[in-house]
């Protein structure tokens, strides 16, 4: 199926399934999602991904995209279907916490798009803390960067408490739980047509340089 953009009425179809998050009203309206929302999107995922094969051959590029269902082993009083959807991609097979991915996301509000490193293992942010405190010449560079443009913004949860101190400039940067550079919109005219591909392409290969300098910390010693 070609990417043509989200239908209108995406949104408020997860904004439906958000209120009435129960098996009996999905399954009379799962046509609806497929048509609305899940054809799409699997359709975005795959021109994406082939789009960043194609403009980085040397890579291997991994996606994976997520199901509507929730965990039947966690739902924790929710209902068993998400009211949003997500795929990433990655240069690593692997689902691990280290490897670092680009994401874009759909859901009720509007969608978003970016790269994240969502660790949560307090470890290993420290250890990212370490190696960019000893060398942050790098993170300068990208953090400057990332100034200048207005698309994206840096994301990801603080510490209440500093947990390093170099710079105004990498100060924001070094005292994160996990860390994303992304933007967030709300349902528009792009998202109802194919230039929303060509935006994520073009987003992704900004993001290349950050993406990368998480990346080559896994394989830094300290």
């Amino acid at each position: 199926m070609e990417f043509t953009g989200f239908p209108s009425e995406a949104g408020a179809f997860l904004w439906e399934l958000r209120f009435n998050n129960e098996r009996p009203w999905f399954n009379a309206h799962k046509e609806e999602f497929l048509t609305l929302v899940d054809r799409p999107f699997r359709a975005l995922a795959d021109e994406v991904f082939e789009r960043m094969q194609e403009a980085f051959p040397k890579r291997e590029w991994y996606v994976h995209v997520s199901r509507i269902y929730r965990d039947a082993r966690r739902l924790y009083g929710r209902g068993p279907y998400k009211d949003h959807l997500w795929f990433t991609l990655r240069c690593d097979a692997s689902k691990d916490e280290e490897v670092p991915g680009f994401y874009f996301g759909f859901d009720p509000e509007g969608y978003d798009y970016g790269m994240g490193y969502w660790s949560s293992k307090a470890q290993l942010m420290e250890r990212y803390r370490r190696l960019t405190l000893a060398n942050p010449k790098p993170l300068e560079t990208l953090a400057r960067r990332l100034n200048k443009q207005d698309v994206f913004k840096l994301g990801g949860e603080s510490y209440k408490r500093p947990k390093a101190e170099h710079s105004p400039l990498l100060d924001p940067w070094l005292n994160k739980k996990w860390i994303s550079v992304g933007c967030e919109k709300g349902h528009d005219e792009l998202s109802r047509s194919h230039e929303l591909a060509d935006e994520i392409v073009k987003g992704f290969t900004f993001l290349v340089p950050y993406y990368d300098y998480f990346d080559n910390l896994r394989h830094m010693a300290d």
